[in-house]
């Protein structure tokens, strides 16, 4: 029997881009699902918005509270909107929300948008909160794309995705394992903004500079590296480790941020260069960036993929989408090799719609 869903998958992710949103059609075939993109778009935050995330941690709890909702009922506006728009139906969306809070060692983190108000806004169900069961079992609650790279890109040795942190997910001894490495986007972007760009377009600016050696070696030292996974990071580890760091040298932004570009391929070659496999699929925003790719090419002995470019900007929202699913069959989606939980789970709140 032919299994087929549509669902939306909704990311916003750490560097404040925007929204993206994906209209995934899956199908299982001999056990075996696939999938396309039907429609998707990033919807770009107004500052407005923008502000508000970045100071969702400081409000009052019940302001908090609120605001949770007041996002959820703007995610579904944006949802009902986009499938308006290109004369679509879902039968779920699958919300990650924004991350205001991640702490793993303190087994807590939130993701902003209360999937109660988009299913109701958007008038469709959906699933959200997809992380706090793997933490509940001791995991970090991150990465959950693992199970998705596994079943959906098994064709690459090496899954590594460019976004706000850069993340990886890769098969060692049969078990799939997955963590953060370093800042990537939420570094890169918090210096342009010192000079009033929003992003580095093509490495440009970085390129233009030097690599400060001083500063790298801290960098390069910072505790986290030293860790084992599993293990992840989060906006507040970024402000109060890597951002004392770059704000105690007085350099130019160009320098730094050719610092940061060095930093951030020292990192990854570290990690992808003690496995022989060698066919890496590379995602996210980062992926567009020419100057941080060649970087990865000069260092790395292993064959770099990038893929179309609905698949760099919109990988995420797909597995997302596909996470979302698995929920709905009741199937793990979140591997306790990647989290450092006690078991495999099935995370994520359904809020179901029976009219």
């Amino acid at each position: 029997m032919k299994k087929e869903y549509k669902i939306i998958g909704l990311m916003s992710g750490t560097s404040l881009d925007g929204v993206d949103i994906a209209l995934c059609k899956f199908d299982k075939k001999n056990e075996q699902w696939n999938f396309k993109i039907t429609n998707a778009e990033t919807i770009s935050y107004s500052d407005i918005w923008k502000n508000k995330l970045k100071t969702a941690g400081n409000l009052p709890t019940i302001e908090f509270l609120l605001f949770h909702k007041e996002y959820g009922k703007y995610l579904g506006n944006l949802v009902k909107q986009f499938l308006e728009k290109n004369n679509e139906k879902a039968l779920y969306v699958a919300s990650h929300g924004h991350t205001i809070f991640h702490q793993p060692e303190k087994s807590f983190t939130f993701q902003i948008g209360d999937g109660s108000e988009i299913a109701a806004t958007a008038g469709i169900s959906t699933i959200s909160d997809f992380r706090s069961l793997d933490m509940a079992f001791g995991g970090n609650g991150a990465p959950l794309v693992p199970i998705g790279d596994e079943i959906l890109f098994s064709q690459y040795d090496f899954c590594l995705n460019l976004g706000g942190f850069a993340n990886i997910s890769f098969n060692s001894n049969k078990r799939r394992i997955a963590f953060d490495i370093c800042p990537v986007n939420i570094a890169i972007n918090y210096l342009t903004m010192k000079i009033n760009i929003p992003f580095d377009e093509d490495g440009k600016i970085a390129k233009s500079g030097k690599i400060n050696f001083g500063l790298l070696e801290k960098l390069n030292n910072l505790d986290y590296y030293k860790n084992s996974y599993p293990k992840s990071l989060g906006r507040e580890w970024f402000e109060s480790n890597f951002l004392k760091i770059i704000e105690s040298f007085s350099i130019s932004i160009e320098d730094k941020l050719r610092t940061v570009y060095e930093h951030i391929s020292i990192q990854i070659v570290r990690v992808v260069g003690n496995y022989t496999a060698g066919k890496i699929l590379i995602s996210g925003g980062g992926a567009h960036n020419t100057f941080l790719i060649e970087l990865f090419e000069k260092k790395l002995k292993k064959q770099i993929v990038i893929p179309e470019k609905e698949i760099i900007d919109f990988k995420e929202a797909l597995i997302f989408a596909f996470l979302g699913l698995l929920r709905i069959e009741n199937k793990a989606n979140c591997l306790s090799s990647a989290t450092g939980a006690k078991f495999d789970n099935c995370g994520g709140v359904v809020h179901e719609i029976l009219s």
